[in-house]
């Protein structure tokens, strides 16, 4: 009988291609943290007010900017990968209620409850072959 999941594991098991979409899988999701955490840091005082504007205190900005940047870096680069996907997925969350919490916004928060979802999965699973944190535990 025809199954696609048994099709699709059967490539999937492959450890070169388990491997390379994990490496895949964290450049998505640290692309949009380190996108953002430079976006915070070039536009820093436009930043500080978007904060300030939604209540919460401009002196965060620094945190945010580690947290995004950093943590986002650290994914890339699978360093302590499972420590920063479970840092930036509580970020995600709290994000989510703080700056997308009106229905004008539901697609953003959306996106940022499902991108937690992915960062807890990566926290459960590792960075994979392809990364430090595998280079460092050999």
């Amino acid at each position: 009988m025809f199954n696609p999941n048994v099709i699709v594991k059967n490539i999937v098991s492959q450890p070169t291609t388990q491997a390379s979409l994990a490496l895949l899988a964290r450049i998505l999701m640290a692309y949009i943290f380190i996108v953002a955490g430079y976006g915070k840091l070039t536009a820093y005082s436009a930043t500080v007010g978007y904060m300030e504007a939604m209540g919460v205190p401009g002196a965060m900005l620094p945190l945010t900017i580690f947290v995004e940047l950093g943590g986002g870096l650290a994914l890339l680069f699978g360093l302590q990968a499972r420590l920063a996907a479970f840092g930036l997925g509580i970020f995600s969350i709290m994000t989510a209620f703080l700056f997308h919490g009106s229905a004008d916004d539901a697609n953003n928060f959306m996106k940022n409850i499902a991108m937690a979802g992915g960062l807890f999965y990566l926290m459960l699973y590792g960075a994979g072959k392809f990364s430090i944190d595998h280079a460092i535990e050999k």
